[in-house]
């Protein structure tokens, strides 16, 4: 059902947003139909990806069809919204029709404004805030701890062995005991991951790293992902716990596994005289972290939208959507991410990651 879903609602957009390009340019019709098919052209690619066909491409090919396809997406909505707000403005007769109707200036107007957005966008998603958590705990520590935790990398066609080089020496060089990763490390598709040989970029950190899985991991085979954890150096906790030091790390399975141990049972696996954190990918139930006593939460998988408007959707749709939150004694972190999904552009949100300080 949500598949038809998300098929249909962006084709009808595509038909409004195609009907309001064929009225405003002034072309003759085969310049119209050809820009219409481009169009058209750009958003089919996106299906290219979900049914990985780019697995089959050559590996250029495969990077433009991703990134055309899933770029495009974010394109259309905002298309959606401008036309959207510009019928609005004629319903209540504050735009004029001529507008709407073979009009350049409208035309150059709306082509310069978008390449401006997407450019912010852009640029926006390259820069890579460095967020701050002080934390303090009771439970004894031998030494004050400095720990990075990331979730969303989302590596593979998009975020490819050159930009994990790039965040890797932004890790390296906060020189920390530890580096936590909450899920999502793979996009969706294992080919360009080990093709690229990603693997070799991990093992550049100079910290221990533990990580959860995420549901893009069981995207792009669950077995694989596994395997490119061990190749790369990363203790994968799936539903188990270990004990570093004055830490305990508990790692919960995705819910996307209907199967996963409830977080009362693994709990009972934990060492609750040390501070524990829980590495959980999805931030929904946060309720069950504060019964169980859990020090702190790390979770992602909102990307906080990603772009908005839809920012506001996730912030309706989880307790804590992006940003510190507390319950009780029980403190949670939910990262918009350092990577994303999709075409890379960060409109209302950013891409992070978090430097976390605990002491006593």
């Amino acid at each position: 059902m949500w598949m038809l879903t998300f098929t249909f609602l962006p084709l009808m957009a595509l038909a409004y947003i195609g009907w309001h390009v064929w009225c405003l340019l002034p072309l003759s019709w085969i310049w119209k139909v050809l820009i219409l098919l481009l169009m058209i052209g750009a958003f089919m690619l996106l299906f290219a990806g979900f049914m990985r066909t780019t697995d089959r491409m050559p590996m250029p090919l495969a990077i433009a069809v991703y990134e055309i396809g899933t770029s495009s997406l974010i394109i259309l909505l905002y298309l959606f919204m401008l036309f959207l707000v510009l019928d609005l403005g004629r319903l209540v007769r504050l735009v004029p029709r001529s507008v709407l109707y073979h009009n350049w200036w409208t035309a150059g107007g709306i082509a310069l404004g978008m390449f401006a957005l997407f450019l912010y966008g852009y640029l926006h998603y390259q820069h890579k805030h460095r967020e701050e958590l002080h934390l303090t705990t009771e439970k004894q520590l031998s030494k004050p701890l400095k720990i990075v935790a990331m979730s969303d990398l989302h590596i593979g066609y998009h975020n490819r062995r050159n930009e994990l080089g790039r965040w890797v020496d932004l890790v390296n060089a906060e020189q920390p005991d530890l580096i936590l990763i909450a899920g999502d490390i793979i996009d969706g598709s294992m080919r360009p991951v080990v093709e690229q040989q990603m693997h070799e970029e991990f093992r550049r950190l100079k910290a221990p790293v533990y990580a959860c899985i995420g549901n893009h991991e069981y995207y792009s085979g669950e077995p694989r992902a596994r395997q490119f954890y061990q190749d790369a150096g990363i203790r994968l906790l799936q539903d188990s716990c270990v004990t570093i030091g004055d830490l305990c790390i508990i790692g919960r399975d995705d819910r996307t596994n209907f199967r996963r141990d409830s977080l009362g049972v693994l709990m009972k696996k934990a060492d609750r005289s040390k501070y524990c954190i829980l590495l959980d990918h999805q931030p929904y139930h946060l309720d069950q972290a504060e019964r169980q006593q859990v020090d702190l939460q790390l979770s992602g998988h909102t990307h906080h939208g990603q772009v908005w408007p839809i920012s506001w959707i996730t912030e309706h749709v989880y307790e804590c959507a992006f940003g510190p939150h507390q319950r009780g004694r029980t403190h949670y972190y939910i990262t918009s991410g350092i990577g994303l999904w999709g075409g890379k552009f960060r409109i209302g949100t950013r891409s992070e990651y978090v430097v976390i300080t605990l002491t006593n």
